[in-house]
C-alpha cells in the first residue's frame, strides 16, 4: 500500500508491491496531511457504549413523550383515514365505470355531504322533538318505578329516583355532566372543530390515497416493493370493506328496529329509539346489546307488552344479524375467527375506548394478513 507517497509493505495482508496502482495505472498515493498523521482509533470501552446507549434511551423517551403529546390529534388522522378507506370502495366502483378519478371522488364527496345534510335537515329535528317527549315523559316512567318495593327501598337509602327527577326536571342534566355550562360549551366547541378537521383530512385521504399509498410503498427494497405495494393495497380494501360493511350492517339495524318500533306503543319515539340501535350497532360486541337494552327499558316504562314485545324482537333479530347479515355482509373484507375478534375488540376499547373497538377489527385483520403472508411464508421457505 501507499503512504505519505511511498509504498510500505502490508504485513498482514502480504502485499507490498511497490507497482500496486489505484486501479487507472497510476500510483495509489495519499497525500500527507498538514496536520499530522491520524492516530490509533479510539478504544471503545463501557462509558463509550454507555454514554451513546443513554442518549439514544433519552431520545427514545423524548419522541414517545412527543407522540404522547400529540394522541388526540393522531387519533384523528387515524379515524380520517378509516373513512377515507371506507368511501374508497366507492370511488372504485365509479372509477370501474369509466370516471376518473378526481371526478369520482367529487361524486362521492357530493353523495356523501347530501346524505348528511338530508339527515340534518329531516332527521335531526324529528329526533330532538322525540327527545324531548322522552324527557318529559321520563318523570312519569320514574313514578312508576316507585310503585316496586325493591325500588322504593333503594330509593330510601339512596335516594336514587328524587335525584334523576331533579335532574331531569331542571334540564340542566346534560350540562352537569359536562362539567357545568362553560364545559358543555367548550365540549361541543371541541366536537365540532374536531369533527372539521375529520372532515378535511378525510377529503384529503380520498383524494390522494393512491399518491399517498404509492409515495410510502417507495419507502420499501426494489426487490419487495411489488409485495408490499400488493399487501398493502389488500389492508386498505379490508379496512374500506370493513368500514362501509359496519355502516351497512348498522343501517339494517336502525331500519329494522323503526319499522317494529312503529307498530308498538313506543312509537312516538320510533326514529329516535331507532337511530340510538344504529348508532350503538356500529360498537363491536356490546353495541347492538346495549341498544336493546335501551329500547326495551323505555317500551317497558311505556307499555308492558311492548316491552316484551322488543325483548322477543332483539333477542330475534341479534340472531339473525350475528349468523346472517353480518358474515354475509363482511365475509369479503374480515375473515376473522371470533376469538380473535372479541379479543382485538377488548383491547381496542381497553386502549382507546370505544374508538379503539370500531379500529381494532380492520387493525387485527390487517395484523393477521401479514403474519400470514410474510411471517408464516417465511417459516415454511425454512
Amino acid at each position: 500500500m501507499r503512504f505519505l507517497g511511498r509504498s510500505v509493505p502490508d504485513e498482514e495482508s502480504g502485499t507490498g508491491d511497490p507497482d500496486a496502482t489505484d486501479g487507472n495505472g497510476g500510483a495509489a498515493i495519499v497525500e500527507p496531511s498538514p496536520y499530522g498523521e491520524p492516530g490509533e482509533p479510539l478504544h471503545r470501552g463501557p462509558f463509550y457504549w454507555g454514554f451513546f446507549g443513554a442518549l439514544g434511551a433519552l431520545i427514545a423517551f423524548w419522541l414517545f413523550q412527543a407522540v404522547a403529546s400529540i394522541g388526540s390529534t393522531l387519533m384523528l388522522v387515524v379515524v380520517a383515514f378509516f373513512l377515507a378507506a371506507g368511501l374508497n370502495p366507492s370511488v372504485e366502483f365509479l372509477e370501474r365505470r369509466g370516471l376518473r378519478r378526481s371526478l369520482a371522488t367529487t361524486a362521492v364527496i357530493v353523495i356523501a355531504a347530501g346524505a348528511i345534510a338530508l339527515f340534518i335537515v329531516a332527521i335531526v329535528p324529528v329526533i330532538t322533538d322525540q327527545v324531548r317527549a322522552l324527557t318529559d315523559n321520563a318523570p312519569i316512567w320514574l313514578d312508576e318505578l316507585q310503585k316496586n318495593k325493591q325500588i322504593q327501598e333503594l330509593n330510601e337509602e339512596y335516594d336514587v329516583i328524587d335525584k334523576a327527577k331533579d335532574y331531569v326536571a331542571n334540564g340542566d342534566f346534560v350540562s352537569t355532566l359536562f362539567g357545568g355550562v362553560l364545559g358543555f360549551g367548550l365540549k361541543i366547541l371541541s366536537a365540532v372543530f374536531n369533527a372539521f378537521i375529520i372532515i378535511v383530512l378525510t377529503l384529503y385521504f380520498l383524494a390522494s390515497l393512491n399518491t399517498t399509498t404509492h409515495a410510502i410503498y417507495q419507502l420499501a427494497p426494489a426487490s419487495r416493493r411489488e409485495r408490499v405495494a400488493k399487501l398493502g393495497d389488500k389492508v386498505i380494501h379490508n379496512i374500506g370493506g370493513y368500514v362501509s360493511g359496519a355502516f351497512i350492517v348498522a343501517l339494517c339495524a336502525g331500519i329494522s328496529s323503526l319499522i317494529f318500533l312503529w307498530f308498538t306503543e313506543v312509537r312516538e319515539y320510533a326514529v329516535a329509539l331507532a337511530f340510538v340501535v344504529a348508532l350503538l350497532d356500529i360498537i363491536p360486541m356490546i353495541g347492538a346489546t346495549l341498544g336493546a337494552i335501551v329500547v326495551s327499558a323505555i317500551a317497558f316504562a311505556t307499555d308492558i307488552k311492548s316491552g316484551i314485545a322488543c325483548v322477543i324482537f332483539f333477542a330475534i333479530y341479534q340472531q339473525v344479524e350475528n349468523y346472517v347479515i353480518y358474515p354475509r355482509v363482511m365475509s369479503r373484507s374480515v375473515d376473522l375467527p371470533g376469538a380473535v375478534i372479541v379479543i382485538a375488540a377488548l383491547v381496542g376499547a381497553g386502549l382507546l375506548g370505544v374508538v379503539g373497538a370500531l379500529l381494532a377489527i380492520p387493525t387485527a385483520a390487517a395484523i393477521l394478513l401479514v403474519i400470514r403472508e410474510v411471517v408464516v411464508r417465511r417459516q415454511d421457505l425454512k
